[in-house]
């Protein structure tokens, strides 16, 4: 087949059809039948033989080993640790995936939801940097069972020891289970409200918490990204190298699930050391049909610097789509990506700007199928002080924010006064509010937090003009703790409650320091800085807090004085912002924490200077 060619794809009778999911009026409305469990004995009966999973396999082999599962062995192996999960669970118990990424993980997710267990996607204890976060979810969700693969369990062993004895589960080793023991798996009935998997938030401003995502949940985002990403094609496929316990991740697994496709997967430490890996997987399947994929913005900067083919490389681009979120979007992330692979076909629309959250399961709101990214340009005071004034780009104090487009289909999302509970109008910044059967039932274990997040309810709506009407005048909604705000139909998220920085009285975003940050300086390593402010000593100053930036170095200027950058650095905080720098260090690449999202941890970058670790 030429490269470029499409094939055309029929759907085979009995798959899900997105119309079932539909009321008469257009809306997402689950039918009590569908989860993820029925959804793949679907894909089970009826294209049992088509390819579910594909995983590239870089561990022994730099060209990469493809591994593949079947709808009919997924189900096969899904029964069989299913099987054995029966003999040591009861419903409703939690079970923990603490394996490397893989098909055994996939395989191992799925068996827990299929036994009516509620699902706990973790991490091996071998991630580096995280063993604190592993540690919390374990505590907190207190898994009756932790399923493995043989190559973690020793790892995994050692850190459940750590544990008091009463915390410590059970280990059941996957890939030791054989397919023969599928025969013993006793069927379970799932309800569409039953709680499918507690998903652990990232850790960038608090401790994780575990929000429960119930089977309606996941069935109603799925449906509402196909939608709103145009992914009707059934001869859409996925490819990720996301990390399976994050919900982004899980989105990829899980979309396939929908359609009967299957996702290409890899792991992250694969495209790390060779971004490449993930472009060439994406125009293997473009040459196929569409192919979505998803990343925050330090993946897209990655790639466009060290991932670009050789030149003449036959990579094709044509049919990609590319999501870009997790975090207010960088149009720096944008811009380099496309410059570097417009060349290899990427139309100027693939990349989509989009907003997503844990607590709504992942997917907001993203730009329109047809649509550019756009980027508009705001007065950076008046953004400050809460109002989004449009500006030329290079008027002063212009700061540029890309917009997340429309809000997902049966989702509302208002912008509110946080602390009145007032809806505020079109170019007015406030917290983003969400109600929607994509919404988590909760915190695990946290009544009283799951009613402050969970359960707000709206002072008042707009009567022009409101994001707010359709939910009941006494409905919940979810605060999510980000800021946004509408203008000319857009959404633009444009950072956290809880990062902003205030100095001598003024709010201050901290991604616009760091940004300032790395312009001011080739040293600095971009997207590797971080911006927070520490008590002043008695409060003596104005304001009472003082502003600290962390960068990591840049590549080879390691040998370089930093004196030059860190002049550089302070000069153009104080002229872009009127802002003084208390402290500034430069530090080698690697020594800001990130999540396992790969997201800046501010909270534990702070945590780790006011501890004098980097004296």
């Amino acid at each position: 087949m030429a490269r470029g060619a499409r094939q055309d794809f029929v759907a085979p009778t009995g798959l899900l059809r997105i119309e079932d999911c539909l009321d008469a009026e257009g809306n997402v409305e689950m039918p009590p039948d569908v989860t993820l469990s029925s959804l793949i004995d679907r894909n089970i009966t009826f294209v049992g033989d088509a390819v579910a999973y594909r995983y590239l396999d870089y561990a022994g082999a730099d060209d990469g080993r493809v591994v593949e599962l079947t709808w009919a062995q997924l189900g096969v192996r899904m029964r069989a640790i299913g099987a054995r999960l029966q003999q040591l669970v009861s419903r409703g118990d939690r079970v923990a995936i603490l394996a490397p990424q893989g098909l055994d993980y996939v395989a191992a997710f799925y068996a827990a939801i299929r036994t009516g267990t509620v699902a706990v996607p973790l991490f091996a204890p071998e991630l580096p940097g995280h063993a604190e976060r592993l540690d919390t979810a374990l505590r907190d969700s207190r898994p009756a069972v932790v399923l493995v693969t043989a190559a973690a369990t020793e790892a995994v062993e050692a850190f459940l020891d750590t544990l008091p004895p009463e915390l410590r589960p059970r280990l059941l080793v996957v890939d030791d289970i054989p397919d023969a023991a599928h025969v013993d798996f006793v069927p379970v009935e799932v309800d569409v409200d039953d709680v499918s998997h507690l998903q652990y938030t990232s850790g960038s401003t608090r401790p994780p918490v575990g929000v429960e995502i119930t089977h309606r949940a996941v069935g109603t985002n799925l449906i509402q990204m196909i939608l709103s990403i145009d992914l009707l094609d059934r001869n859409t496929h996925g490819v990720s190298w996301l990390p399976l316990y994050h919900d982004m991740g899980l989105s990829m697994i899980g979309f396939p699930a929908v359609y009967g496709g299957h996702s290409t997967l890899m792991s992250p430490t694969a495209f790390i050391r060779r971004p490449e890996r993930w472009i060439r997987a994406l125009s293997e399947g473009s040459s196929h049909g569409r192919v979505v994929t998803a990343a925050p913005n330090f993946a897209y900067e990655w790639t466009a610097q060290r991932g670009r083919p050789a030149p003449g490389a036959d990579v094709d681009l044509s049919h990609v789509v590319l999501i870009i979120g997790s975090e207010p979007v960088s149009v720096e992330a944008i811009t380099a990506f496309h410059e570097a692979f417009a060349p290899y076909g990427l139309p100027a629309t693939a990349i989509k700007p989009s907003y997503g959250i844990a607590e709504a399961t992942l997917f907001v709101a993203t730009t329109a199928p047809t649509a550019a990214p756009a980027v508009t340009y705001f007065d950076r005071d008046e953004l400050a002080a809460g109002r989004a004034v449009p500006v030329p780009a290079d008027a002063p104090g212009a700061v540029a924010q890309v917009s997340s487009g429309q809000v997902a289909r049966s989702l509302w999302a208002a912008v509110v006064d946080p602390d009145t509970g007032d809806e505020l109008p079109d170019g007015r910044v406030g917290e983003m509010w969400l109600h929607g059967d994509n919404v988590g039932r909760g915190y695990w274990g946290q009544p009283e937090e799951t009613a402050r997040t969970f359960g707000a309810t709206l002072r008042s709506r707009l009567t022009d003009g409101s994001h707010a009407a359709g939910p009941p005048i006494d409905g919940r909604w979810l605060r999510t703790g980000d800021l946004g705000v509408y203008l000319d139909g857009e959404l633009y998220v444009t950072g956290r409650i809880v990062d902003r920085i205030e100095v001598d009285g003024r709010h201050v975003y901290p991604q616009d320091v760091e940004a300032t940050t790395a312009d001011a300086s080739p040293a600095v390593r971009r997207g590797y800085v971080a911006a927070f402010t520490i008590p002043a000593p008695d409060g003596r100053d104005v304001g009472g807090e003082r502003l600290v930036i962390i960068a990591e170095r840049a590549a080879r200027s390691h040998r370089g004085d930093p004196a030059a950058a860190l002049a550089a650095i302070r000069t153009a905080v104080a002229e872009r912002h009127a802002l003084a720098v208390h402290d500034v260090r430069l530090l080698p690449a690697g020594a800001i924490p990130r999540t396992t999202s790969g997201k800046l941890a501010r909270r534990a970058c702070r945590a780790q200077y006011l501890a004098g670790q980097w004296d």
